[in-house]
């Protein structure tokens, strides 16, 4: 017995050490955390349960059967965040570059099923060099498992990865199925085809981090939600994250103590909005006021900022918010915003998490550039995205709501729940300017004629009293009071069933 401890003792010591200390040493020259050491700051203390320590590859080629490491490239298992059960992969760069082999995806889909039988997040931390060309299309076929697994756990699991290194080709197809992407600022990077091969193809000479970095994909791309500083603040902010999930879509939404009062008047709220219709204000004051404890996590802070999505709590449990901004493009939805805002509306409504709208819509971008990009298509993502949501959804118009957009922004239409506006909404099909020289076109050359018929429409249409009329908006509050009326409703509509008619899948225009 005693032997057979001791040997067990000396796999486990080889597994650990990995691809070796000098490229353990290597990989902490470069800033970054070992694969172990990253899940221990991931993990709550001792609750990691290792599994497959012991995998190792089975290539016969290029005298690969010479050079086996335990566990070949990858730590799996699972622990705790706050107590709550995550399953979690880290590839690790020091053996083999953290190349993906046959049994280093057999390991990363055993875990990913297991995820999915109890019914947990997965966490993945990628550091790779891609496939592992030894292996040919057994390589390619693992990934392939993987990529089949992050479509079947879509929408039953919440999906996280960070991107830690390298992450380059066919490798970069799992994360992009995830539901969250963070990476690390100078260490880490997505393409598909990397600089040389660009250069190769097309001349155009371009930097890894220009390519495919975490800024590149924070800002211009969306592929990356959050670009972080270094690999410890990543892995706490996932742990921020998950704080805020539902384990799956069956279990609802996480709830935690709150001092904050559900009834707190916040009467800086009454006099938020400027008196001059066109000065902006910033949406986030808003959101964070109404919000236990000023929380709010936000998700693609960087990209289309013109719209405002994340995740914060009322009464302790969890919500998800879509705001438009006025302090970016005066907070009109474009090509951009529109697939932010339709993606993060379909997670929460695919997790049972309720959506709270916070409305300031002048309308959709014009121009040939959004024309010509498909705002007609992509728009209608964002308004495919809140018709099919069956989950609690309140909408607080808190200035303009015009044409399409409004609509579009979780509208009474779209089997909004509760429809609220402050007094200071304006609900009409356009601005009155633009109303006015289009109903009044004859009286174009007239300004007085034109002032006059200004101010009768404003006084008929930029206000909220015309849509209440209607039963659109269910009442119109006083925004000091706009929290408590959250919560109120939130409490009403906790056991609120909606289904939409049955289907195999939705088409939703892509």
């Amino acid at each position: 017995m005693s032997a057979n401890i001791a040997e067990m003792e000396k796999r486990r010591a080889a597994a650990r050490l990995g691809g070796g200390q000098k490229r353990i040493d290597a990989q902490h020259a470069k800033g970054k955390l070992t694969a172990r050491e990253r899940l221990k700051v991931l993990l709550d203390e001792g609750s990691f349960e290792e599994v497959d320590m012991y995998v190792e590859h089975n290539c016969t080629d290029f005298g690969m059967p010479e050079t086996t490491v335990p566990g070949d490239g990858v730590v799996t298992g699972s622990g705790t965040i706050n107590g709550r059960l995550v399953y979690v992969y880290a590839q690790d760069f020091t053996v083999f570059g953290g190349a993906v082999s046959e049994r280093h995806a057999m390991k990363i889909c055993k875990i990913m099923d297991a995820a999915m039988k109890v019914g947990a997040p997965v966490i993945g931390l990628n550091d790779s060099g891609g496939a592992r060309i030894q292996e040919g299309v057994a390589s390619l076929g693992g990934y392939t498992e993987i990529f089949q697994r992050n479509v079947l756990a879509s929408g039953v699991v919440p999906q996280l990865s960070l991107i830690m290194g390298p992450c380059a080709g066919g490798a970069v197809y799992s994360p992009a199925m995830t539901d969250f992407i963070f990476m690390v600022k100078d260490s880490s990077y997505m393409f598909v085809t990397g600089p040389d091969v660009v250069k190769t193809v097309t001349n155009e000479i371009v930097t890894q981090e220009e390519l495919g970095g975490a800024v590149t994909h924070s800002t211009k791309t969306s592929v990356a939600d959050l670009a972080l500083e270094n690999d410890i603040e990543a892995l706490l902010t996932a742990r921020d994250l998950i704080d805020y999930l539902p384990l799956n879509n069956r279990t609802g939404v996480p709830e935690r103590p709150t001092s904050d009062a559900w009834d707190r008047i916040e009467d800086s709220l009454d006099t938020l909005i400027p008196a001059n219709a066109n000065q902006p204000y910033d949406m986030h004051e808003v959101v964070r006021k109404v919000l236990d404890e000023g929380e709010f996590f936000e998700i693609q802070p960087k990209h289309a900022a013109n719209i405002i999505v994340g995740f914060g709590r009322v009464e302790g449990r969890t919500v998800g918010v879509v705001a438009n901004q006025p302090m970016v493009l005066a907070g009109v939805l474009d090509i951009n915003a529109s697939k932010k805002a339709a993606r993060f509306v379909r997670f929460c409504d695919a997790f049972e998490i309720p959506i709270l709208t916070f409305v300031d819509v002048p309308g959709f971008l014009p121009g040939t550039a959004q024309e010509y990009g498909g705002i007609i298509k992509h728009g209608a993502k964002l308004l495919f995205a809140y018709a099919e949501a069956t989950v609690p959804k309140i909408t607080v118009i808190t200035r303009k709501a015009y044409g399409g957009a409004y609509c579009v922004m979780s509208s009474k239409h779209l089997r909004g729940d509760l429809n609220y506006s402050w007094p200071t909404g304006e609900i009409a099909v356009m601005g009155a300017k633009g109303a006015v020289e289009i109903i009044f076109r004859q009286d174009i050359g007239d300004p007085d004629k034109i002032a006059e018929r200004t101010k009768e429409y404003e006084d008929a249409f930029a206000n909220p009293f015309v849509a209440a009329s209607k039963g659109f908006i269910d009442e119109v509050i006083h925004p000091r009071n706009t929290r408590r009326r959250i919560a109120l409703g939130l409490r009403k509509l906790r056991n609120k069933s909606l289904e939409n008619p049955w289907k195999k899948h939705d088409n939703i225009p892509l």
